[in-house]
């Protein structure tokens, strides 16, 4: 007789999305580059993978300072002084780094405080829930990131009604804000940067909808941290020119090449997510040495030399989205660094994905549930260190690779995409 532990298993491999995946494996076993191990990085954004060196466009580390020796430096300075770890729950303690970083990232973005998580999901998951009561609600864009639907779960659990609205519309916002009448507060939960399809939020909109409906907004700016706006403060300060009724979550991970997500708020909403959001209450902090490596970079954002590397990087992003173009290929993106090539149906981009990697170019081959169905993308993200001539490499491998199993047209991106995502971005 099978023990209960195997009858869990069994029964959790007949779940729908547990199948859906574990199909994918079964029928793609050669096609599907999933939970591949790196054996070793290289300089110039090579990394060995299934026993072979590529060029790495899947990185997100997107201003190549995971290679800065100014930031190495300053982790291996940080575990010197302070040791592979602090041991504690910030409820008892924080190091003194952290205090530091809290500060320069707020006087960075200029807001009144920040407040530190492990990652931008644990601040998600910490903060919604932290943020609201039973008396409130919670309503997210339908595209919003997987961690804010994490963090309205979580919310609903406590008793918090929630809601979605339709991708990028202020008016079924407010529709949807005026269905959930009676509520006591609100917050409105949409990400910064839609990262599959590169496209921005209508920010001042949302604002002035969620100000006329005793709402607050919320915007996870993860993947514009760092790369877009003066001196990379991302998208929320360009959009609404300050931080009234609206609170920031970045990331300290993607641009910033270090560990963490931040919560950017004033400093009345840190004191009360700092006794409401229980991972910060219980669960561990980030390592003192990654708090000196963020210490570094804010140093480097604030510097004359950020805008040389956002030069370089949108100098690669305008040569990729260019090619790409003119190759006629359905391209999505361009305002940060992640460019989307529409593929369409889930086996198809599994072998698109394995056609440029076998020419040498490691993209990430994304198909549902991270894109609709039938709407499966190769993912590139493009890096400040990668050279022109490696985006020419990989322009020319998407042009063998459309030669060889045509891609879908321009057009197809906005008939293929629900509305909203296939939408144009400048550059």
């Amino acid at each position: 007789m099978t023990c209960p532990l195997d009858r869990l298993t069994a029964a959790l491999a007949r779940t729908g999305m547990t199948r859906f995946f574990g199909r994918l494996f079964a029928d793609y076993p050669d096609l599907l580059m999933k939970d591949q191990t790196v054996e070793a990085v290289g300089p110039d954004r090579r990394f060995k993978l299934a026993g072979r060196w590529v060029t790495n466009f899947g990185s997100d580390s997107f201003l190549g300072l995971d290679q800065d020796p100014r930031v190495i430096e300053s982790i291996e300075r940080g575990v010197r002084g302070w040791g592979s770890h602090n041991g504690s729950s910030r409820a008892f303690s924080s190091v003194e780094p952290n205090v530091r970083a809290e500060g320069k990232i707020a006087d960075w973005l200029g807001t009144e405080s920040a407040l530190i998580y492990p990652s931008v999901t644990l601040a998600n998951t910490g903060a919604l829930p932290g943020l609201l009561t039973r008396q409130d609600v919670a309503v997210a864009d339908q595209f919003a990131h997987n961690s804010i639907d994490e963090g309205l779960k979580l919310a609903k659990a406590r008793g918090v009604r929630t809601a979605k609205f339709a991708h990028n519309d202020p008016a079924d916002l407010r529709r949807v804000l005026a269905g959930l009448r009676p509520y006591r507060h609100a917050v409105v939960a949409v990400d910064g940067v839609y990262s599959m399809s590169g496209a921005l939020p209508p920010l001042a909109e949302f604002r002035r909808v969620a100000a006329e409906n005793d709402a607050v907004l919320y915007v996870d700016d993860a993947h514009g941290t760092g790369v877009l706006g003066r001196q990379g403060r991302g998208t929320v300060l360009g959009a609404l020119g300050d931080y009234d009724n609206t609170l920031v979550v970045g990331s300290l991970s993607k641009a910033f090449s270090c560990l963490g997500g931040f919560v950017a708020c004033p400093r009345a909403v840190r004191d009360v997510l700092r006794l409401r959001s229980n991972p910060l209450i219980f669960g561990g902090p980030v390592p003192p040495a990654y708090l000196e490596a963020v210490c570094t970079v804010v140093d480097i954002l604030r510097s004359p030399e950020y805008d040389r590397l956002r030069a370089k990087l949108d100098a690669n992003v305008r040569h990729l989205v260019a090619g790409a173009t003119a190759l006629g290929l359905a391209v999505l993106g361009g305002c940060v660094p992640i460019v989307s090539v529409l593929v369409g149906p889930d086996e198809a981009t599994l072998r698109a994905g394995r056609f440029l990697f076998e020419a040498g170019y490691y993209v990430q081959s994304v198909v549902f549930p991270a894109v609709p169905h039938g709407s499966g993308v190769l993912r590139i993200q493009v890096n400040a260190c990668h050279h022109p001539g490696q985006v020419d490499g990989l322009l020319g491998a998407l042009a063998a690779l459309h030669r060889a199993a045509p891609l879908p047209g321009p057009d197809a991106g906005v008939l293929r995409f629900p509305a909203g995502v296939g939408e144009a971005i400048p550059a």
